[in-house]
């Protein structure tokens, strides 16, 4: 029996990792995936700091839509930052310290919500409270976690 062990531990950790293993076929499929989502993200979220920055008219309705889209982006790039996916823009500091990469990536989703919730306020001023740190947590995420 303590002869199986090993194998029951090691056939169990195979079974578990096989999604996000089969997510991806390649460590550059990965890559590519994190870094499409945050681009799409990025792209939604310049155009909240164009409107808050007074850079663009402020619309209520594109902030509540492109609010939701930032919110939405912020959850999907995690899944890609698994085992054996180094490399892009990401430091290897992404795999040694997973728990404050974790926190900072549970920061963004809620910060990301919040915007979301100003921004269907329809008032730019509730916009303008929430864009700043909703930026300050993707500043904190890059200034740790990404080479420039």
């Amino acid at each position: 029996m303590t002869r199986l062990a090993p194998f029951a531990l090691a056939a169990a950790c195979a079974a578990l990792s096989l999604p996000a293993a089969a997510q991806f076929a390649k460590p550059e499929d990965a890559i590519k995936y994190r870094q499409s989502a945050l681009f799409v993200m990025s792209q939604h979220f310049g155009r909240l700091g164009a409107m808050a920055n007074g850079r663009a008219p402020y619309d209520a309705s594109a902030a509540a839509a492109n609010a939701e889209m930032v919110a939405d982006m912020a959850k999907l790039p995690w899944t890609a930052f698994g085992a054996s996916t180094e490399g892009g823009k990401a430091k290897p500091e992404i795999w040694k310290e997973d728990a404050k990469f974790k926190e900072r990536q549970e920061k963004l989703i809620a910060e990301a919500a919040k915007l979301v919730t100003a921004a269907k306020a329809g008032n730019l001023d509730a916009l303008k409270a929430q864009f700043g740190p909703t930026a300050a947590s993707c500043k904190a995420c890059h200034d740790s976690f990404r080479n420039q």
